[in-house]
């Protein structure tokens, strides 16, 4: 089928996966689902991921629509600035990371009300994940992966699987994943994906 590509799904899967987790609707999720019923919290930020992705591969067709070498610099630029920022995170002080960790972890903490009805539950984690991935570095990618290949639905399934898989783990599994996996390890991991990622669009770019 010309609109979906199974390799395009997975390679964006393989990006955006990794670069989700060490982010701050990771912790999101986390906080919500000690304070929310878990499949609440799971519902309530899939439905704002999914959201967010439909926005961001808009962007990414409307950005498709400009020349193809223009298209092809502004994307590898997206890749390159979120490398940047995912090694520069990764390879700052352990102590600086989780003082971070910890204050957005408390900043979550005073929005969620232990005891709400199940749909404000819901209405909280919508909100709270929609404002944290407004913007974000994992929209951006989406956005250039989808002006880059063409196939937003292929780009859609494979980004918003990985953030709902992240979802998932962060309510069911967060805290032990954050004592057993160091994050900064996560965010260079992701970081040299979009390194490449950013290299290949270059290729592209000079072949073009």
């Amino acid at each position: 089928m010309s609109w979906f590509d199974l390799g395009v799904l997975l390679a964006t899967f393989a990006v955006i996966f990794p670069a989700e987790l060490p982010d701050k609707s990771f912790i999101a999720t986390l906080v919500l689902a000690a304070r929310f019923p878990r499949l609440v919290v799971w519902l309530g930020a899939t439905l704002a991921f999914g959201i967010q992705m439909v926005i961001a591969v808009v962007a990414g067709q409307l950005l498709s629509l400009l020349p193809e070498k223009l298209v092809l610099g502004v994307t590898a630029t997206l890749f390159a600035v979120g490398a940047v920022i995912l090694v520069r995170g990764g390879l700052r002080a352990r102590e600086e990371e989780a003082a971070e960790e910890a204050a957005e972890e408390e900043e979550i903490a005073a929005k969620a009300k232990p005891g709400s009805t199940r749909l404000a539950a819901f209405g909280t984690t919508f909100a709270v994940i929609f404002t944290a991935e407004w913007g974000d570095l994992t929209q951006l990618v989406t956005a250039g992966q989808a002006a880059r290949t063409g196939l937003p639905i292929s780009v859609f399934l494979g980004a918003w699987l990985a953030l709902a898989t992240v979802a998932g783990i962060g309510t069911l599994a967060g805290s032990w994943l954050q004592q057993r996996v160091p994050l900064w390890r996560v965010r260079l991991v992701s970081g040299g994906l979009l390194a490449l990622l950013s290299v290949v669009t270059l290729v592209e770019l000079v072949r073009s």
